[in-house]
């Protein structure tokens, strides 16, 4: 029995999250094990209820279970709000620096059955497979932020900061995964001829690339790496970057896949880790049973491969996802011709039954 802190958030969070756990729980089913799932406000949903994003009682429940499952939090209804009650500042950051969540891993996976649905070219797309580490409690999102007035208006202030030890310890786990691949390849991304901040990163990987010399190392700037996943994605394997970067180049990176409906990740380095897809709270298809759980689905899958140690029952729901795809399910982001349109529950169903 696994406990798991389930938090659905806003949007089609609310409606994708059940799905992934009618997943889990075949998944269970069939392995041997089960859940103790226990559901918690956070974001928007919380700010609501409760007056602030991230109920004490949230961050209490997300600490003393085993992993956590999140769905989105944020909308329009709260984007006017000071940064201090925005969902996305005060609730999914905060998560993340409460829990030391500091590397979010967002797995870029093209699926073969959803070649089409890429805006990219068959031969520039087919076989891609690509994860991509950022740091997640540093950088630009959790600097020193200010606003003051001046003469002719007002001066905005991000400050970015990392420290070496920051970003040794994203290193380490960067070289440990690129261990694991095949290609033995790592890929750090960084703005060195610009950025103090990226001087030291490319310094600190530079000299962790000593300490792991079977493995190929190379630093790339931001923008042509922007550029690079577009014209030749299956030059990356292993890629590591800052909190922004790794931001805005996962967002891009998804449209690789089809839809960023399908890109799943999780975010580890506390006791407990959190599951959660890349994409937002979608408002503009809320409650009308079109969001894509795919990417939840995918999550949970690491969940169990990452915080459990059920490598089997992981690949046991990838392979079903992979299976409903083949035989041409969709849901409206991934539809095309010929495919059958299936809303986001039909989708969970489909997944839970091939498990």
């Amino acid at each position: 029995m696994y406990k798991a802190a389930v938090l659905p958030g806003d949007g089609i969070g609310i409606e994708i999250i059940p799905e992934a756990v009618k997943v889990l729980e075949a998944a269970g089913k069939k392995y041997g094990f089960s859940f103790e799932f226990t559901e918690g406000l956070v974001g928007g949903a919380a700010l609501d209820a409760t007056g602030v994003p991230l109920p004490d009682e949230t961050l209490e429940l997300c600490n003393n279970s085993e992993a956590i499952l999140l769905g989105a939090v944020g909308g329009p209804k709260w984007d006017t709000l000071p940064v201090h009650l925005r969902p996305e500042a005060a609730s999914l950051l905060r998560l993340r620096k409460e829990l030391d969540l500091y590397a979010n891993l967002r797995f870029v996976k093209l699926y073969p059955a959803l070649i089409d649905s890429s805006p990219l070219k068959r031969e520039v797309v087919e076989g891609i497979e690509i994860v991509i580490i950022r740091e997640a409690t540093g950088g630009l999102y959790f600097g020193e932020k200010k606003r003051e007035k001046t003469e002719d208006g007002e001066r905005a202030v991000d400050t970015l900061v990392y420290n070496t030890w920051e970003i040794e310890r994203i290193g380490r786990l960067a070289f440990e995964m690129a261990e694991k691949h095949p290609s033995k390849h790592l890929t750090s991304v960084d703005k060195h001829n610009v950025l103090e901040s990226s001087r030291l990163w490319r310094d600190v990987m530079t000299g962790l690339a000593k300490e792991y010399p079977h493995i190929e190392m190379e630093s790339i700037y931001v923008d042509n790496c922007a550029m690079q996943l577009i014209r030749d994605p299956k030059q990356f394997s292993i890629m590591v970057t800052e909190n922004m970067f790794g931001d805005i180049l996962t967002d891009e990176a998804s449209m690789l896949t089809g839809s960023i409906g399908m890109l799943a990740s999780a975010s580890i380095g506390g006791r407990v880790a959190m599951y959660e897809p890349a994409h937002g709270t979608a408002p503009d298809i809320a409650g009308q049973k079109k969001a894509n759980p795919l990417a939840m689905i995918l999550s949970a899958a690491h969940m169990l491969r990452y915080s459990f140690d059920h490598e089997d029952a992981a690949v046991s729901i990838e392979k079903a996802v992979e299976e409903v795809l083949d035989e041409g399910y969709r849901t409206p982001d991934l539809m095309s011709e010929g495919m059958t349109l299936a809303n986001t529950v039909e989708m969970g169903d489909l997944v839970a039954s091939k498990v």
